[in-house]
């Protein structure tokens, strides 16, 4: 008689070794930081120097796209004259402005509209159909209604801004979860106690990503209704030089919008930050 011995188990146990990102979590973020730093400023500098490049060895025509050190040099000399200042001033007085009013107006709907169903049903489809048409469109009501000045540039950066900080609003405060709800409720919250404890805390990360969306928006809008109707700001800075084929000055322009811009939304984007230091932090790229 024969007898077979149990069959022993040779399944091998695997073993992973911790990586430097369990060994050492912070020095992994500060290089992955680093590197993404170094890659963000790596490729603009790359087609910065591309561009001049092409336009030293007459690859374009430097007549319509002057190099990169013609415009920062043309640049140079507008901002030590004092021409360049007026325009930025211009056109970040009325961005200021009208952001201001179309992130409160749109703040306050939107979190009208999202605590109260009735109110929401009431107004919702009418401003679906006002946020589809383009608000460069609405720039001869405006002129009709302020007149020729600052009152109807200011009103196109407010309506702009006012339906991306509606429509984040709404949508925050009406997916607050229910369970938040019911509890303010069962301890017997006040309506103020209940915005201040519930619905702010809940809403407020995803109302300052539209709005930090509505900021960027906002230089857009302006630049493009200040080439339409505008005697001063940098978008009639940039459409004047073309019509006087001054190219260096156009894209001069073109630069200081592009800052402005980018110096805009990282504000609204710290803003954020300090405002909700209890929401996951946005970087805006990748995430380390």
């Amino acid at each position: 008689m024969t007898t077979t011995a149990p069959a022993e188990d040779t399944a091998d146990l695997l073993v992973r070794a911790p990586g430097p990102q369990e060994l050492h979590p912070a020095r992994t973020r500060r290089r992955r930081r680093a590197l993404e730093l170094s890659l963000a400023a790596a490729v603009p500098l790359a087609l910065v120097l591309l561009w001049q490049l092409a336009a030293t060895q007459a690859w374009i025509d430097a007549r319509v796209y002057p190099a990169p050190s013609t415009i920062l040099a043309d640049g140079w000399d507008r901002a030590a004259a004092g021409d360049l200042w007026p325009d930025v001033r211009a056109t970040l007085k009325r961005v200021l402005a009208g952001y201001a009013i179309g992130t409160v107006a749109g703040y306050l709907l939107g979190l009208l509209m999202g605590s109260i169903p009735l109110i929401r049903a009431a107004l919702e489809p009418l401003l679906d159909a006002l946020y589809v048409v383009p608000k460069l469109a609405l720039l001869p009501v405006f002129l009709n209604m302020f007149g020729l000045g600052e009152g109807p540039q200011i009103a196109l950066v407010a309506a702009t801004v006012f339906f991306f900080v509606w429509i984040s609003t709404m949508a925050a405060v009406v997916s607050v979860p229910s369970g938040h709800r019911d509890a303010g409720q069962v301890f017997g919250a006040s309506p103020w106690q209940m915005f201040r404890h519930v619905l702010l805390p809940a809403s407020l990360p995803a109302v300052l990503v539209g709005a930090r969306i509505a900021a960027g928006v906002a230089v857009l809008v302006i630049v493009a209704s200040e080439q339409i109707a505008a005697t001063n700001g940098l978008g009639h800075l940039i459409f004047d030089a073309r019509a006087l084929f001054q190219n260096d000055v156009m894209f001069v322009g073109i630069v200081c919008v592009a800052v402005l811009g980018v110096v805009f939304s990282e504000l609204v984007r710290l803003a954020g930050r300090l405002l909700t230091p209890w929401a996951p932090r946005d970087r805006g790229r990748g995430q380390s």
